[in-house]
């Protein structure tokens, strides 16, 4: 089985900065694209943040410029760097995984993390 196991939400003021981890472990074959969504309430998930294996990124235009994404390989761990947050930063953030596992090879699957709440408030 995979899982993928996130840590690091909690509450901050705007202006403040967090740091999200989430570490995928089990059966793994090999990892694609690891990234961040979001949900707040009453709205749809959106992506924040996708990182490939190869360290090419992709960021929503509301984070450009205060979030930062990246990866350990070796570690099959993803990051995000949140700085200068704000409260519409609020949401419950999602972990995902683009992976093969060793039971699915050849085929590439998505999964997910449980969630971790950020809030933002003074």
């Amino acid at each position: 089985q995979v899982q993928l196991v996130e840590s690091g939400g909690g509450l901050v003021q705007p202006g403040g900065s967090l740091r999200l981890s989430c570490a995928a472990s089990g059966s793994i074959f090999s990892i694609n694209a690891m990234g961040w969504y979001r949900q707040a309430p009453g709205k749809q998930r959106e992506l924040v943040a996708a990182i490939t294996s190869g360290g090419s990124t992709n960021y929503a235009d509301s984070v450009k410029g205060r979030f930062t994404i990246s990866r350990d390989n070796a570690k099959n761990t993803v990051y995000l760097q949140m700085n200068s947050l704000k409260p519409e930063d609020t949401a419950v953030y999602y972990c995902n995984a683009v992976l093969t596992s060793v039971d699915s090879w050849p085929d590439k699957y998505d999964y997910w993390g449980q969630g971790t709440q950020v809030t933002v408030s003074s």
